[in-house]
């Protein structure tokens, strides 16, 4: 993997870089849809390619228990697995572990889970998450992490950081060379300290690029925004940086300007399947009484394949209906928008205006209603669960 820094806006720290991978050029600020199974819940392979989609996150903890990495890498791996030509991100796990707290026990030397499939017990060890990776195939891989709970105190924060930081050096032993990429990630809380310490500790190691953990669990939007700018002042500038589980509209609009290269989130995707849908204006519950005789589409100003074809009636009678086909017009609607805004957004900062683009897309979201609280982006079962 190779990263490319292109333009550093004047007036913020949005950065538009490019990475290119064993399967493709991935053109960032990017948004990564989240595939945890090996798929993105509704779509195929074919509309996620059609919709420009260029990186997929897919899980380690999810594939690991269900069908196996072995049984991927045997079937030649998760790219053909899947059918997916692109770039392929996997998460180690450790947030879907973390939200099972119930069902699992830390020590130096891994951690100890249930299965949220069958109650069977399994132990993962930084090791093993890099060995599953590979396994699978994938063009970025992230090491094993503990990440705190919001609120926690500072002496749990810094535990969990130091575990991180040790278990990140096994990561790097057990994979020393470049493919496929491997990212450090930054733990600490909204603990400024915590978050420079992991910094210095995963630089002194090495990593291809650097992630944000521990983020969108609970904290205030301006604790996390302040511990994003922060932290990502502190990163090499010749490193993609990826803010791990943060993603509404608005999150990432303000991580860009704060340097952020990469997100991914489940509200695209969750939305779309519950009948929450993004428009430049507003939110629309489908759902609502008031949508029974509207035959506008979703959003006049989109050119998706739902706007184009299909009324506001008609999607709310086949979600009322239980109809499949609703679930995935609604979904590739969402996703559209979230591409969509990527790509204003990639335009924005080459062309020197991502200041102004900013200050207007956040007063629209203000005046439509349309924000979102950043626990809609991480439900109980993880980060990567849509």
């Amino acid at each position: 993997m190779t990263f490319e820094l292109l333009k550093i806006d004047s007036a913020t720290e949005a950065r538009r870089g490019r990475i290119t991978t064993p399967h493709g050029r991935v053109e960032t600020p990017v948004f990564m849809p989240c595939g945890t199974q090996g798929t993105v819940k509704a779509l195929s392979p074919e509309e996620l390619e059609a919709e420009g989609v260029q990186l997929v996150l897919c899980n380690t903890y999810h594939l690991y228990l269900r069908p196996g990495h072995q049984l991927i890498e045997m079937l030649g791996g998760l790219h053909r697995f899947m059918a997916w030509p692109g770039a392929i991100l996997t998460d180690s796990g450790g947030y879907q572990i973390y939200s099972m707290t119930p069902l699992r026990r830390l020590s130096e030397d891994g951690v100890t889970f249930q299965s949220h499939l069958d109650g069977s017990r399994h132990f993962l060890s930084p090791e093993l998450a890099i060995e599953v990776q590979k396994a699978l195939g994938a063009d970025i891989v992230m090491p094993l992490d503990e990440c705190a709970p919001y609120p926690s105190t500072d002496d749990h924060l810094q535990r969990a950081l130091h575990l991180t930081l040790r278990w990140a050096e096994r990561s790097r032993v057990a994979h020393p060379d470049g493919v496929p990429a491997l990212f450090g990630i930054v733990q600490g809380g909204t603990v400024k300290g915590l978050r420079e310490k992991g910094v210095e500790a995963l630089q002194k190691i090495g990593f291809d690029g650097y992630a944000l953990g521990g983020l969108s669990v609970g904290e205030p939007k301006d604790a996390m925004y302040d511990t994003i700018a922060h932290t990502t002042s502190l990163l090499p500038t010749d490193r993609p940086r990826y803010v791990m589980g943060v993603g509404t509209p608005e999150d990432i609009v303000e991580g860009v300007a704060r340097g952020v290269d990469m997100f991914d989130c489940v509200l695209p995707t969750r939305h779309g399947r519950t009948g929450n849908l993004f428009t430049s204006r507003g939110r629309i519950n489908i759902k609502g009484a008031r949508h029974a005789r509207d035959e506008q589409p979703l959003d006049p100003d989109c050119d998706c394949y739902t706007c184009r074809h299909f009324s506001r009636a008609y999607l709310r009678h086949l979600f009322l209906a239980g109809e499949i086909l609703g679930l995935r017009l609604n979904t590739l609607h969402n996703l559209h928008f979230y591409l969509t805004l990527m790509n204003h957004i990639r335009q924005a900062i080459e062309n020197g205006t991502y200041a102004a683009f900013r200050a207007d897309f956040l007063q629209k979201s203000t005046a439509n209603g349309s924000q979102f609280t950043e626990q809609q982006c991480s439900p109980s079962t993880g980060h990567h669960q849509p």
